[in-house]
């Protein structure tokens, strides 16, 4: 009997409707077992949020297995408070906690258990500052390693909250920002390191850390954080992942239409390949003919795929992008793309072209270029290739000639 796979809608998957990836959950399950501290790294939509889900579920009968979103933290402080409301499903750790915070938890009238988790953590905010939240912290990290069971810190979104203290709302860095990112990842790798094999932590986000850290000179503070790629799918395993959809929904592929689907999207991203049969089943229920054959990829790939619904989800591509560059590098780096989508290949001498057409403030346009290669490469926008940096995702290269292709003009057919 052919397997089965629902479709997965949301930001994260688990369970039965997370597909392979077994050789990571073991991998990974490993790594945490022996001690590592894990840096996760991959592009966006990779489905790294589902691999620490899945992994956190599969251990919660050995460890004691927290997960905490810090997309809106902007603060130490903030990340403190998510570590802290964690706990509170674990009775003998969230009472410690309580102790830890008694004088602000004190306000809150009546029993706490009855409170919207809401304003326990406001009240827990207002109870840190810029000058004792290490020091809770500490506490809070003590209280974690005398747990029955090992700690595991699923941490989701670290990269997106120290963005934010680095660079503030005018994207500029300076002494006090960078002092503030040093000081907290200091204390999170000093906290790693004194509590090994009794809490582990895993880092991850939806755009690189490292990258954020480089920028204020900071990497070494995560030097300790093995990192962990998270790979694309081959060919095979989406064309599997597409199989057990199609099993489930009814949809009847012929000819090999979901290898043909695999190949057009060349890098499978599994957010993309289970997108695209999204699509696929929707045309084949309005149509009423459950059939799928490979003449009906393009159309769904050029008109749903890359149309305003493919537009919406892509657009996230370059929200992040702009968020980890700011508004003075991003519109060299929108350029280097489309380039890129356009001529099919970034080389040496357009780059040395971009370079007569673009003036940074602090910087050479050189070093800024240098800068937004190490981005893309390490989100997984381009891949260096034979004569230059190419586009890892036919998809992605798509979409971004459609969006800014028109009305690009290659750069070595302008004028100075």
């Amino acid at each position: 009997m052919p397997k089965k796979l629902k479709q997965a809608y949301g930001n994260w998957v688990e369970g039965e409707r997370f597909w392979d990836r077994e050789k990571d959950i073991e991998l990974m399950i490993k790594k945490l077992d022996e001690g590592a501290h894990l840096l996760l790294v991959a592009q966006r939509r990779m489905g790294k949020t589902s691999l620490m889900r899945e992994v956190k579920r599969q251990l919660a009968s050995r460890y004691t297995c927290l997960f905490i979103d810090l997309q809106k933290a902007s603060s130490a402080q903030d990340a403190i408070v998510e570590i802290s409301l964690a706990l509170k499903p674990y009775k003998n750790l969230w009472e410690k906690t309580r102790e830890l915070f008694v004088n602000v938890l004190s306000l809150i009238v009546g029993s706490i258990e009855e409170v919207n988790i809401a304003e326990v953590g406001i009240k827990l905010r207002a109870g840190l500052t810029s000058g004792n939240w290490s020091e809770k912290g500490d506490a809070l990290f003590s209280i974690l390693a005398e747990s029955e069971r090992p700690v595991l810190l699923f941490i989701d979104e670290v990269p997106l909250m120290v963005n934010r203290m680095l660079k503030g709302e005018d994207y500029r860095i300076n002494f006090e920002r960078k002092a503030g990112v040093d000081m907290f990842m200091s204390w999170l790798r000093k906290n790693s390191l004194a509590h090994q094999g009794k809490i582990g932590i895993i880092l991850s986000g939806s755009i690189g850390l490292e990258p954020i850290l480089r920028q204020a000179g900071l990497s070494a503070s995560i030097n300790n954080f093995l990192p962990f790629d998270l790979k694309p799918w081959d060919i095979a395993t989406a064309v599997e992942c597409l199989q057990a959809l199609a099993a489930e929904y009814g949809v009847i592929f012929k000819k090999d239409a979901e290898t043909e689907m695999a190949k057009r999207l060349g890098c499978c991203i599994p957010h993309h390949v289970q997108m695209f049969f999204t699509h696929v089943h929707d045309h084949c229920i309005r149509r009423g003919r459950m059939e799928f054959f490979p003449d009906d990829v393009n159309g769904i790939y050029e008109n749903e795929m890359l149309g305003v619904r493919g537009h919406a989800e892509l657009t996230h591509y370059e929200e992040r992008l702009k968020l980890v560059l700011g508004p003075e590098a991003f519109p060299l780096a929108l350029e280097m793309l489309s380039e890129t989508a356009v001529t099919g290949c970034l080389t040496r001498h357009s780059l040395a072209a971009f370079q007569k057409h673009y003036a940074f403030s602090d910087i050479s346009v050189q070093s800024a270029q240098e800068e937004i290669l190490r981005v893309l490469e390490h989100d997984g926008y381009i891949k260096a290739g034979k004569d230059g940096f190419v586009f890892d995702s036919h998809l992605l290269q798509d979409w971004w000639n459609r969006r800014y292709g028109y009305f690009h003009v290659p750069v070595s057919e302008r004028r100075i």
